[in-house]
């Protein structure tokens, strides 16, 4: 998850984790699988977002392989947000 707060979403300039953007964790062997959303399902950075998750996670030692998953089921909604995300964007 640390590695996953590097994860920046350019439009609200705050860590996909403070947004509650990163839905899961697995890591099987040095095998790391995220399941993530954006904040909308017309968002234009879920290209990008891969990337950064490749570049951050893979920089771990012991990562082999990363594998993740943009997903829409739950919509993702600002409840879902951290207390500093929220008050950093007035919720």
């Amino acid at each position: 998850m640390d590695a996953l707060s590097n994860v920046i979403d350019p439009e609200l300039g705050l860590d996909f984790v403070e947004l509650g953007l990163i839905y899961g964790v697995e890591v099987d062997d040095g095998h790391v699988r995220v399941t993530f959303t954006l904040t909308t399902p017309g968002c234009p950075i879920g290209p990008q977002v891969t990337e950064q998750i490749e570049e951050f996670v893979g920089e771990l030692d012991g990562v082999k392989s990363i594998d993740s998953e943009m997903v829409f089921t739950p919509p993702w909604s600002p409840e879902k947000m951290s207390e500093d995300a929220k008050f950093a964007l007035g919720f």
